[in-house]
């Protein structure tokens, strides 16, 4: 069954697309008043996607991926049998970043519930995981919950998560969880999407700053990127220069697409959304987009015909220019 693992108005949470969630990068930084501000760096065009492989991708749902910082380890989530709830977060290691990814492992009943377990994201340390989950206990549909591990070598090490509270997760639902520390300022901020009243479409996107005790302040509404629709996901970069959406809007091609929008510094406001084009987004449904620590490997998921099953794993490239190739 073609679904993802998303919230509506649902008690299952799952945002039925048939019939119509890590962006980590260490780049260039300087300072503009204290704000990080990009170098101008430029790259190629997206290539054609590529499908992750059947060591990935079954016949079930692979959805959200996030590489890790050093490229070794891909988490995602998966309803494919021998799980423990709806869908369950798993990781695949590789030896090298050429080499073929290994068998994914299941998280452990640790992290993954009886529930929907998705849309996993890292501190720059490799210590802390943002994710969203519908587990018993939370404040809504669909909650954030974060998990701390001592050994960031350790996929497995996860502690149980803890729920980011009440005041923070509404019963409306909150999901992809992305966070950007501004070295410069020192200010670090929590993007997410939200499904709460006050936005102008039935899912936008927010963010909240990190206060010195590690919690969070309230959500505001990045107003520039949300539409009248569903923003359903919001993958910035490390420096918070450039933003990778996934969204149901006017102007797309198929049943969601991917969008980008840049910014010349943390202090700007983001650029209108731009579709990322027919070389990325089908007729049918491209989204969850992850970024990797170099900034040149885009992973999405896609229903589009030629794959394993109903949502799999892929992945574009894009290289870095140098100023000749720019002149």
């Amino acid at each position: 069954m073609n679904r993802t693992y998303f919230c509506t108005a649902s008690a299952c949470l799952s945002l039925a697309i048939a019939g119509c969630a890590s962006s980590r990068s260490q780049t260039s930084q300087g300072s503009a008043n204290g704000q990080a501000v990009s170098q101008a760096r430029q790259f190629s065009e997206w290539s054609q996607p590529i499908n992750v492989g059947s060591e990935i991708n079954t016949e079930f749902n692979e959805q959200f991926p996030t590489i890790s910082a050093d490229g070794l380890s891909l988490y995602f989530s998966s309803d494919r049998p021998g799980g423990f709830g709806g869908a369950d977060i798993y990781v695949s290691h590789r030896a090298t970043v050429t080499s073929p990814w290994g068998k994914p492992q299941n998280l452990g009943p640790k992290i993954n519930s009886s529930s929907d377990d998705h849309s996993q994201n890292f501190s720059p340390d490799g210590h802390r995981m943002w994710f969203a989950s519908d587990r018993p206990g939370g404040c809504g549909e669909l909650d954030i919950w974060v998990s701390y591990r001592k050994d960031i070598q350790d996929d497995l090490a996860w502690e149980a998560p803890v729920n980011l509270g009440c005041s923070f997760n509404t019963a409306e639902g909150e999901s992809c969880p992305f966070y950007v520390e501004d070295q410069s300022s020192g200010t670090n901020v929590l993007y997410l999407v939200s499904g709460r009243p006050g936005g102008p479409g039935k899912w936008n996107v927010y963010a909240s700053t990190e206060q010195k005790d590690k919690t969070f302040g309230p959500l505001v509404l990045v107003k520039e990127v949300s539409s009248s629709e569903y923003d359903l996901h919001f993958a910035p970069r490390l420096d918070g220069l450039e933003a990778f959406m996934w969204s149901v809007r006017a102007g797309g091609l198929g049943k969601g697409d991917l969008w980008v929008s840049t910014r010349r510094s943390t202090r700007d406001a983001w650029s209108t959304p731009v579709n990322l084009g027919p070389t990325l987004n089908t007729e049918f449904q491209e989204g969850m987009p992850s970024l990797s620590a170099d900034d040149t490997e885009l992973f999405f998921t896609s229903n589009r015909p030629g794959g394993n099953g109903g949502f799999d794993l892929y992945i574009s490239r894009r290289q870095p220019l140098t100023q000749h190739a720019r002149q």
